[in-house]
């Protein structure tokens, strides 16, 4: 029962996690896409009132005008939209879902013995560690040189060595799935941070001075559109780190901190094309296509070097003949499969306990559940998970040739 709800806690967590977060990226992606795309104005009154740009877009059967007042408009409206809310639920969901998947089972999901024996305790704690310290170090470098000159450059490449220094901590201390996830979790705290503590109180400050007729501090929007940009380049980033979690070629490889940075970089240099593009059309900045020339360079790059080596024939026809004579002598049937299980899978697989909802201590549960174990065990080396049983390579060949003779169960 307590797997069950577990995986029904998993589930509603994921499922509002993902529509808050397409909110909070849709909203960010639409005004990165306004600022680039907005044309000064041609109505004289919109220039005395200081409007600084303004776009004609036509959507859902309607035309509409959107126009941006750099500093300030002449008056408040009466309504007044924020744009927090998709942020803060992005951040708290996904948290949340971070906590009841891997902080929960912190021995399971997140400590892998092969690369540091941590105690839960200590494993919790660092990863922690991790969203904290990154924000604190982001932002100093931000306050730093943020507005210095050629800031953005300088903070972009400090920020480039920052994640790539985490990346490689992470997945040297975690198990390779946690790492990924972990190293997304802090970039987006990072995120929410800044909406947080620089984007919204910078807007609320422009509020209240305008409200009390004072002049109007235009640091505020500058730092708050800095944090701003940084947000929507960190996005793709990210969603790779998130998404990785479920193609363990990625995060099983003995170099996975740099196919993590590779794919990262990659989706940083493809967002940069999307960010240029709009003011590419208006003539303000050069052709951005090489950003993404080069994003789509790295991943094609990645995808070489991560293919799996060609099986040679003989080789093929050597292991098949191996299990077609072992099966015939029955060194590969359920007897020699049950040893395996049994000491290797059914702590979480068990009459005790059952991991979503998998049971494998009986022949007829172990021939349902014949394809998955395969693909876990053999194919992806998923189970167990982080190895915590101490699975051996050949119980993984023994597991393998027992499935490919037919995944005997008498």
């Amino acid at each position: 029962m307590e797997s069950y709800l577990f995986d029904w806690a998993n589930l509603l967590l994921r499922w509002v996690h993902v529509i808050t977060a397409i909110a909070w990226i849709g909203s960010s992606f639409y005004f990165v896409f306004l600022d680039s795309s907005l044309t000064p104005p041609e109505d004289a009154e919109q220039k005395r009132q200081g409007v600084s740009g303004e776009l004609w877009a036509v959507h859902g059967g309607g035309f509409y005008h959107p126009v941006k007042f750099n500093v300030a408009p002449p008056q408040l409206p009466k309504h007044l939209h924020w744009f927090f809310w998709e942020s803060y639920t992005t951040w708290l969901s996904g948290f949340s879902l971070f906590t009841v998947s891997y902080l929960w089972s912190a021995s399971t999901y997140l400590v892998d013995k092969s690369k540091m024996a941590w105690a839960p305790a200590e494993a919790i704690a660092v990863a922690l560690a991790f969203l904290v310290v990154f924000w604190v170090l982001y932002d100093a470098i931000c306050r730093v040189f943020g507005q210095k000159k050629n800031g953005d450059t300088i903070v972009g490449l400090l920020v480039l060595v920052l994640v790539c220094m985490a990346s490689w901590l992470a997945c040297h201390w975690f198990a390779g799935r946690a790492a990924f996830l972990l190293v997304g979790a802090m970039m987006a705290t990072a995120m929410s941070a800044n909406v947080f503590f620089w984007i919204i109180p910078g807007q609320r400050t422009v509020v209240a001075q305008i409200k009390a007729g004072q002049p109007v501090d235009p640091i505020h929007g500058k730092r708050g559109k800095q944090r701003s940009v940084h947000n929507t380049y960190f996005t793709l980033p990210v969603l790779f780190a998130m998404l990785s979690g479920h193609y363990s070629f990625t995060w099983n490889h003995p170099q996975n901190w740099l196919v993590l940075i590779l794919m990262m970089f990659a989706g940083a240099a493809i967002r940069q094309f999307f960010v240029t593009r709009h003011g590419y059309k208006l003539g303000r900045n050069g052709n951005p296509l090489p950003y993404a020339l080069v994003g789509m360079a790295v991943i094609v790059g990645v995808i070489v070097w991560l293919r799996p080596a060609p099986v040679v024939a003989s080789t093929t026809s050597s292991i098949a003949s191996s299990a077609s004579q072992s099966s015939a002598a029955g060194l590969i049937g359920y007897e020699k499969l049950h040893a395996v299980l049994e000491q290797r899978c059914y702590m979480c697989h068990g009459a005790q306990v059952q991991m979503k909802n998998i049971r494998l201590d009986s022949p007829a549960l172990v021939r349902q559940n014949a394809q998955s174990i395969y693909q876990m065990v053999v194919v992806q080396k998923l189970m167990p998970m982080n190895n915590a049983t101490g699975m051996t390579d050949e119980e993984r060949a023994l597991v393998g040739r027992w499935f490919e003779a037919g995944a005997p169960v008498q």
